[in-house]
């Protein structure tokens, strides 16, 4: 299913449920948006859930399983887990079982009163969480070995499910924005959007360049420009200096899809580079936005190239005599 229409769909039930709010212990408030009549999650069960976090202020998003295009599993601790109470994030799930849908107002000043940890500094007294619970593993009489064989099936069957629509994502992009990418032997596909006048980078050159990554769904996940970053609403790091990218060519490693569609490149062009998951990121995760086989779209500027002195040898294993 598509982000876009999963991502509604958390919408929506925060809408219809923004005022049905039920009082729980700790603070908690709640809304049951759906009861499918399935068992309630118990300690030592596991839950794979679709799930975004808000926080009060602003209305901001913190988090979204939906941008990973991946549930989230989440394991139902005991009573006796350290630092829990009636009210906190575990205490939330125990009203969920399969099928099922939510909203809850996870109580900051509850939190931090019984943890005696700080509240964040993200939000004013709630964070939101929008839930959709997937699929109930119940511990039962199983083993550990047992339960976690099912969970290891399960999480395996969602990433070939992610790798099987990677293509699709790629060729609908392209024909969204009525692109006509020229494509390389290793899969890259790249249009160059302005022409440069000076040289093409080589492998041990410094190249600076500028650059906008996103997800095929048009996600932004990072930018080199402050504006875009702004636009994107990304967390923003008061420590970081929005400037270009400078680095050596094949010397510092980026993801393959640069290194080669850089090479491509003469200093002044700026074009797009859609990249397969097999030139990035491949089967793994990147922080919060890139999923596993997530092609990546990237605006790029190619600002500057510096002639450098090629790639570097790479250092001799222990006991190995240098070449002369």
């Amino acid at each position: 299913m598509k982000k876009s229409i999963l991502f509604l769909s958390a919408a929506a039930l925060l809408a219809v449920s923004c005022q049905n709010f039920k009082k729980g212990d700790g603070g908690l408030e709640y809304n049951i948006v759906k009861d499918a009549g399935s068992d309630k999650a118990i300690a030592g069960d596991f839950l794979s859930v679709d799930m975004t976090i808000k926080s009060d202020r602003n209305d901001s998003l913190l988090n979204s399983t939906y941008d990973l295009g991946l549930p989230q599993i989440v394991q139902i601790a005991g009573d006796s887990i350290p630092g829990g109470y009636k009210g906190d994030y575990n205490s939330m799930f125990r009203f969920l079982g399969e099928g099922d849908s939510a909203v809850f107002k996870l109580n900051l000043d509850t939190m931090a009163a019984r943890t005696g940890q700080p509240k964040p500094e993200f939000a004013d007294k709630f964070v939101t969480f929008t839930v959709k619970v997937r699929k109930h593993f119940k511990k039962g009489q199983l083993t550990d070995s047992a339960l976690y064989g099912q969970l290891d099936t399960y999480f395996k069957g969602e990433l070939e499910g992610l790798q099987k629509a990677e293509a699709g994502k790629i060729t609908k992009y392209v024909a969204d924005n009525k692109l006509e990418p020229k494509k390389t032997a290793s899969g890259l596909q790249y249009v160059v959007t302005e022409e440069g006048k000076g040289n093409k980078p080589a492998l041990g050159d410094t190249v600076v360049v500028n650059y906008t990554g996103k997800l095929t769904n048009g996600t932004v996940f990072d930018s080199s420009i402050k504006a875009e970053a702004e636009k994107a609403k990304l967390a923003m790091d008061p420590m970081r200096t929005f400037e270009p990218l400078r680095f050596s060519l094949g010397n510092q490693p980026v993801i393959q899809g640069w290194t080669e569609g850089l090479q491509l490149l003469t200093k002044g062009t700026k074009a797009t580079f859609i990249i397969p998951s097999a030139l990035a990121y491949g089967d793994r995760p990147a922080g919060q936005k890139i999923p596993p086989y997530a092609p990546l779209v990237f605006e790029v500027e190619l600002v500057d190239v510096i002639k450098g002195q090629g790639i570097a040898a790479p250092a001799p294993a222990p006991g190995e005599i240098p070449a002369n």
